[in-house]
């Protein structure tokens, strides 16, 4: 099912990409919720780094935006790994107007896309 999904994402992608230019971003800027505390942390992490946000290794491999509309419907491709087992715990494209398309499943935390910058 999940291979099915990420096929089915990746279509939507590719079409979005056909019919827009979209530019990379060198910063993604995320926000995180620990369901547990309530506590919801906003940062920004650089293409091609990671941050660690307690129990989680947050990476952004790639962000991009539309070009005609820098404010529009950005993505990124995350990897999240525990800290704790360096298991990967999501891997994927996540648009930042959409995050339930592609969501990051765990029991603990939400994370989302917000937008992609050059700033």
């Amino acid at each position: 099912m999940k291979s099915l999904l990420t096929g089915l994402f990746a279509l939507a992608l590719a079409g979005t990409a056909l019919a827009e230019q979209v530019e990379n971003g060198r910063v993604a800027e995320l926000r995180a919720l620990d369901r547990l505390s309530g506590e919801l942390t906003e940062f920004m992490v650089p293409a091609g780094s990671e941050v660690v946000l307690d129990r989680l290794r947050i990476g952004v491999i790639e962000c991009r935006y539309p070009v005609n509309n820098p404010a529009g419907d950005a993505y990124a491709f995350l990897l999240i790994r525990s800290t704790e087992s360096g298991d990967t715990l999501f891997e994927g494209w996540m648009v930042a107007s959409s995050p339930a398309l592609n969501a990051f499943d765990h029991m603990r935390y939400d994370v989302w896309v917000i937008r992609c910058t050059n700033s």
